[in-house]
């Protein structure tokens, strides 16, 4: 009985496999056809068939029946299959990723150097002592604002460094040995000053980069709110504009605001009135606060597991006046500013949980090669050194 489940079962996986891979053949590609043209130039079109030789489109045209029609792209690989039906077959082109380098060896050079003064201040930087006493030290805050580590992608010509993502990310791998440190200047570059990086006038910049790259001054990113998390829509704090229309006063309470006791300028979103089709609606809007306008206070930082010195605490804003020049875009964009900012401020995670994991390998490393048991160091024993290659395997 037994085997004749199994072979039954065996029999009706075949089958489904068999009519998956049937009913890939059989898609009806009325939506979405592509069909490869090899053209002389190579140049990137997209036509009807009645538009067959207009090739000063750059976008996808659909005809009556909804077809799209490709030409090839130039250094693409061609192909004639879908990427995600392939996906469901087990094929994937190697060659459409590509691994981020730096062809410029002088840049190469340039960051190697970096990493290896950075790798060097680190080396004595007493993170138990920051997480303890909950503080970063303030010759160690110094040090990071003389590497330039608090201007690390803001432009040259404002006083930051001007790194790319490839160089910055390389760096938050270097940085993230001590999470407290690391926090701090991701909250300050990464989410804190972005939104005037990507949104701000040629004024604002000028006005708040060049004291935000050296250092002097440290950034704070306020959106999340008693009420509010990720529902960015929902937040309660309010912005209304004064008569003469010169000034807005902010009033709300933002929570879990990383640098927020330490903080000179804030990137706020709050609710404020706008006229959309003629009717007068609430829409977020984006706003640069200085702590210096008045009516910014900020509450006890929290109790926070492993990164303590970080400062992590509620700012409320108490009919703050925020002049209209301070506006980050345009009055009633803050969602999209907002999204966008955390959409590249979630860039350098992923490299600076590689630095964790490293510093980690070194940490298990050291206790094995230093640990005995049964006569034997720990790394002679098979299981260990299984466990370590597979560490390795998985952080390359």
């Amino acid at each position: 009985m037994t085997l004749r489940l199994m072979l039954r079962s065996s029999q009706l996986k075949s089958e489904l496999f068999t009519t998956t891979r049937q009913s890939f053949k059989n898609i009806d590609l009325q939506h979405f056809r592509i069909r490869s043209t090899v053209s002389s130039e190579k140049k990137l079109t997209a036509t009807s068939p009645d538009r067959e030789h207009q090739n000063d489109t750059k976008t996808p045209n659909k005809t009556d029946s909804g077809n799209i029609y490709w030409k090839q792209v130039e250094g693409k690989p061609r192909t004639n299959t879908p990427f995600v039906k392939n996906l469901f077959l087990g094929k994937f082109e190697k060659e459409l990723l590509v691994y981020p380098e730096l062809k410029d060896n002088h840049q190469l050079e340039e960051l190697n150097h970096m990493v290896q003064t950075i790798e060097k201040f680190f080396a004595d930087v007493d993170s138990a002592a920051i997480d303890k006493e909950s503080n970063i030290p303030k010759e160690v805050l110094q040090k990071l604002k003389e590497l330039g580590l608090f201007g690390q992608q803001i432009p040259i010509e404002y006083g930051g460094l001007g790194l790319n993502a490839t160089q910055y990310a390389r760096l938050a791998e270097v940085t993230s040995v001590d999470s407290s440190i690391a926090v701090t200047l991701a909250a300050h570059q990464a989410i804190g000053l972005k939104g005037i990086l990507i949104a701000g006038n040629e004024e604002q910049k000028q006005s708040y980069l060049p004291k935000l790259a050296s250092g002097e001054h440290v950034a704070a990113f306020c959106l999340t709110e008693p009420s509010s998390g990720s529902d960015v829509a929902s937040i309660q704090t309010k912005a209304t504009l004064s008569p003469d229309g010169q000034t807005y006063h902010l009033t709300g309470t933002k929570i879990w605001i990383s640098n927020g006791g330490i903080a000179d300028v804030f990137t706020v979103f709050a609710k404020t009135e706008v006229e959309v089709d003629g009717e007068k609606q609430d829409r977020i809007t984006s706003f640069i606060v200085e702590r210096g306008f008045g009516g910014v206070t900020s509450g006890n930082p929290e109790d926070k597991l492993g990164i303590r010195g970080s400062n992590t605490c509620e700012v409320h804003f108490d009919n703050t006046p925020v002049p209209i020049e301070n506006v980050l875009g345009t009055a009633g964009d803050g969602f999209k500013i907002a999204m966008n900012i955390l959409n590249s401020g979630r860039f350098s995670m992923g490299s600076a949980g590689a630095g964790n994991i490293k510093k980690l390998i070194g940490m298990t490393a050291e206790h094995a090669v230093t640990r005995s048991q049964f006569g034997h160091k720990l790394s002679e024993f098979g299981l260990i050194q299984r466990e370590h290659v597979q560490e390795h395997i998985l952080c390359a």
